[in-house]
């Protein structure tokens, strides 16, 4: 995601380095540059235009500040833009005086809307909110079961009348039950097209309706691009909605979408869809979004990631481990499952500033180790995980993992070796206080430094030794000195 447009970006602020100042002749490569990244990640032109317009605008009356050079100054214009382009800050979904709160759900076939129905539906759960979805998509094969199936996964109960019944009877009679069970929140799932129809319209207005819905969310795929852009512009014109779910954000998209859509309908992006699983839904939040644009990271959605799978009675059993140096490697498994909970390897990477530095080939060498290292310490004997000084001190009780796991003998010495290394760092770090607010995620800022566990010497990694008295070093102000 914003992968392609980030990587432009970069190029776009050289074009300001060196500079004293920024005046109109020397802004404009970089402007053209800005420009340039947009349309290639697949923006609305009419949105490029305006966002370039307000951009030049505010970078010619910006004031010059003491200490920042003209490249940090333009950036922070940029992620101020971008910002703003994208709505500021998160709407929460709409909350009814009286229960139930109605959700509608459009968008055309394909976009993932009945996937989306199931996320949201256990977003609001995990909220404590009770819901009940309704399955009104009559047309499409299959439709009404997945939305079932889906829902016995969640353990959220879906109202269906069946592929024969009216589709706006059935959104009026899942209503009813709603009201007559005391369900907080509904959420009707819809049909869509391949193509807007006037058929389809007229359906989701007789819904919304009989319905009235205190939300329409529009869900759009961000991989249509520009495309994105026209069916906003259509939905809003023809239903009114009130906010937009953007699907299918950790594919291959230039990420387009998330700046048209707002400008587009002047509605919010309410939450992204970041994957396939049910759990893949995260509000929106634009000044995340567009520090993940500039390559800064996203370290809020990380450790609000880390807090949804953590138990804080496991945090204090952790952080005792690791002051005594006793983290073993049972210990490390359930970090790496705690890691694989919060979605992709290279998707957590990402969240963490400047580890998009890193290229994807990096990224991927990074997850195919870490399963290397699963597969080696689940050859290993209860004793061994426990007690990693025994593999230390035996070479034969490496032969017998390397042989078990399919690896290496070596590959098992330097597993050991640098757990072994490891371990003494996290001492250190957490003896000194190097990992507050995180003490039960030993692997995640530091994790492309721990060694051979992931990746060893290989190109983007970096074997460390314990920890060295850092020299001073002179801080160079930045985008966070702004």
């Amino acid at each position: 995601m914003f992968d392609a447009l980030a990587e432009r970006l970069e190029d776009t602020w050289k074009k300001l380095r060196g500079q004293g100042k920024i005046t109109q002749s020397n802004i404009q490569d970089a402007l053209q540059e800005v420009r340039r990244a947009l349309l290639e990640a697949d923006v609305n032109l009419q949105v490029v235009k305006s966002f370039v317009g307000e951009v030049e605008k505010k970078a010619l009356g910006a004031e010059v500040i003491s200490g920042v050079n003209p490249q940090q100054q333009f950036i922070k214009i940029v992620y101020d833009e971008l910002v703003k382009v994208m709505g500021e800050s998160n709407v929460p979904l709409a909350k009814a005086p009286s229960s139930p709160t109605v959700i509608l759900m459009a968008g055309l076939q394909g976009a993932g809307k009945t996937t989306a129905t199931a996320k949201l539906a256990l977003f609001l759960q995990k909220q404590k909110r009770s819901c009940l979805m309704v399955a009104t998509d009559v047309y499409r094969p299959a439709a009404i079961d997945q939305l079932i199936t889906l829902g016995n996964q969640i353990k959220i109960p879906v109202f269906q009348l069946g592929k024969d019944a009216n589709p706006v009877e059935i959104a009026r009679q899942g209503i009813t039950q709603a009201k007559e069970k005391g369900i907080d929140t509904v959420i009707v799932d819809t049909a869509g097209r391949l193509q807007i129809d006037q058929d389809m319209m007229a359906e989701l207005s007789q819904i919304k309706e009989v319905v009235q819905p205190h939300e329409i969310l529009l869900v759009v795929d961000s991989m249509t691009g520009q495309e994105a852009a026209n069916v906003t512009r259509t939905f809003h014109e023809e239903i009114g909605i009130t906010g937009a779910i953007l699907t299918k954000m950790d594919g291959d998209s230039r990420g387009g979408a998330a700046l048209s859509v707002r400008t587009i309908s002047g509605q919010p992006i309410k939450f992204i869809g970041v994957g396939e699983k049910v759990e893949a839904l995260e509000p929106f939040y634009p000044e995340r979004m567009a520090s993940r644009i500039l390559n800064m990271g996203d370290i809020v959605t990380l450790v609000e990631k880390a807090q949804e799978e953590l138990d804080i009675a496991d945090v204090e059993k952790m952080q005792k481990k690791m002051m005594e140096a006793k983290f073993d490697f049972n210990d490390f498994i359930k970090q790496m499952r705690l890691l694989k909970n919060m979605g992709s390897f290279a998707g957590v990477m990402k969240l963490i500033p400047g580890m998009n530095k890193l290229g994807a080939g990096a990224l991927e060498q990074g997850e195919v180790q870490l399963k290397r290292t699963e597969s080696m310490i689940n050859s290993m004997t209860k004793e061994e995980k426990e007690n990693p000084q025994l593999l230390a001190q035996s070479p034969s009780r490496r032969r017998r993992v390397a042989k078990g796991s399919g690896h290496q003998e070596k590959e098992v010495s330097r597993l050991v070796s640098d757990f072994t290394r490891m371990r003494t760092m996290m001492q250190q770090m957490t003896m000194g206080g190097g990992m507050p607010g995180m003490p039960g995620m030993p692997g995640m800022p530091g994790m492309p430094s721990m060694g051979g566990l992931f990746g060893g010497n290989r190109p983007g990694f970096r074997n460390e030794p314990p920890a060295k008295k850092p020299k001073k070093v002179k801080k160079k102000r930045g985008f966070a000195d702004l």
